[in-house]
């Protein structure tokens, strides 16, 4: 019988993977980009009015779809009450000036353009006034785009789960709608609590020695800014190697995980868990196949290949049948001549351990149980091929279901559906924030190096084998 050659699988097998359409019945009860509803940032320090003289030549290209939608909505000012300039407005000026770290280089120039706007508004003049109305705004609709781009190398699993309301008309009648103008200009500048606590502690180092921005926090916001700001999630940071579990946008546990090496990390991914899955085969990745099993099988034979409830698989499909031990020529699987499916029954020795946690994307990085606890005592635990090993699967299973995990049945692969799908972020963080402000983690993915995201964006194009 010939063999299937396998030239892309990832940890296991792409057969849990949710439809897509799935999402829709659970996007309304776990939609996890709603509009944010974050404290304030910190205040940032007052700065001196200067009044540039020339005023600065800076594209402040959002001008022309502003005042289309002045035009077509017959909107009445924002950012003036009476003539006069509101609070929210001196917010975004002092927003702007700390812009290039949100990724908006032109951020402090646009400040003092609309400082000059306002100081010319102060003639009451209507025209005056209407311009400068109208040149916050385009600031504004040019820094929320911004900081509502997609991270770069992020694999996102369901559009719904970018960011959101960066269209100019939804963020203007976001605005114009607001019950508290300084409160949405401040939550919607925030991001999310973990990007607005990396940011205000860099800017406040760059306040107090006069220096300009580390280019690693630049990278690390860009990896943070997808993170939701409020609902239930889970987020599994590759950088601090640690799983933690959110509910309303509050973290409610933590527990430890083991990520990809340096040579095969673990993506940034954002998808929705729909699925427990208990008593999981484990497909063993080619390579493992090659290096591990093979050399292995060659010495212990089918003792050693029936003891650790392995079995050689025609295909990949999900029906897929056994292919008899004896006809496989082990010296050609270990030399690379010939690929082969390697499946290892549910029990005591799976390398999946007892639960599986998947979810949709185009890599097959899924999380699961582990029986080898012991190497969560180590300090760097990046040593998986991509996928997230857990601390304590059962801790997990019992938060996403409500109840404890029992599993239905001893049948392999009994998938459970949790209450309410969960979104899910996978991302890497080596910023810090704590007593002693901002710190850094070792960078061993090197994705804090200039050019980096544009690598890891091209990385993750087709799907490369993990486990």
């Amino acid at each position: 019988m010939s063999l299937m050659r396998i030239t892309t699988i990832a940890c296991a097998s792409a057969l849990a993977l949710v439809p897509s359409t799935a999402l829709a019945a659970g996007q309304a009860a776990s939609d996890p980009l709603a509009p944010l509803q974050v404290p304030a940032s910190v205040p940032l320090p007052p700065q001196a009015p200067v009044v540039p003289n020339p005023v600065p030549a800076v594209s402040l290209q959002t001008a022309g779809a502003v005042a289309s939608i002045y035009n077509q909505y017959q909107m009445k000012p924002i950012w003036f009450r009476n003539g006069a300039p509101t609070v929210a407005a001196t917010q975004i000026m002092q927003i702007l000036r700390r812009a290039p770290l949100d990724g908006l280089a032109s951020g402090p120039q646009l400040a003092d353009l609309i400082q000059a706007a306002v100081g010319r508004a102060a003639s009451g003049n209507p025209a005056d006034i209407s311009a400068a109305e109208q040149t916050i705004s385009a600031a504004w609709v040019l820094y929320v785009q911004t900081i509502k781009q997609p991270t770069p190398g992020m694999i996102y699993a369901y559009e719904v789960l970018k960011p959101q309301g960066g269209r100019t008309d939804q963020i203007l009648l976001t605005a114009v709608n607001a019950p508290s103008l300084e409160q949405y200009v401040a939550s919607t500048a925030a991001v999310n609590p973990i990007y607005s606590r990396i940011r205000d502690a860099e800017w406040a180092r760059m306040q107090a020695t006069g220096t300009a921005a580390d280019p690693r926090v630049i990278a690390n916001l860009e990896r943070a800014r997808s993170i939701p700001g409020r609902g239930r999630f889970v987020l599994v940071d590759s950088g601090t190697q640690r799983l933690t579990m959110y509910e309303n946008g509050a973290p409610v546990d933590s527990m430890k995980v083991i990520v990809g090496t340096g040579e095969l990390p673990t993506p940034l991914i954002a998808s929705v868990m729909y699925y427990v899955t208990f008593n999981p085969y484990w497909n063993v990745p080619d390579h493992l196949v090659r290096e591990k099993v093979g050399p292995k099988t060659i010495a212990g034979g089918l003792k050693y290949f029936r003891s650790m409830g392995y079995n050689v698989m025609t295909d990949w499909s999900e029906n897929a049948g056994v292919v008899p031990y004896e006809s496989v020529d082990w010296r050609d699987i270990t030399a690379g001549k010939t690929h082969i499916r390697v499946r290892q029954d549910p029990g005591p020795k799976n390398f999946m351990g007892v639960l599986k946690f998947p979810f949709a994307n185009p890599q097959d990085i899924y999380l699961h149980d582990t029986p080898a606890k012991e190497l969560f005592n180590k300090e760097q635990r990046t040593l998986s091929n991509g996928c997230v090993r857990l601390e304590d699967a059962a801790r997990f299973a019992r938060w996403l279901l409500g109840r404890d995990p029992v599993a239905p049945s001893s049948e392999p692969e009994a998938a459970v559906q949790v209450p309410q799908p969960v979104p899910i972020y996978l991302t890497y963080l080596t910023a810090r924030t704590g007593e002693q402000g901002l710190t850094f983690g070792t960078d061993v993915y090197g994705w804090d190096k200039p050019g980096a995201a544009a690598q890891v964006a091209a990385a993750y194009v087709s799907p490369v084998a993990r486990n």
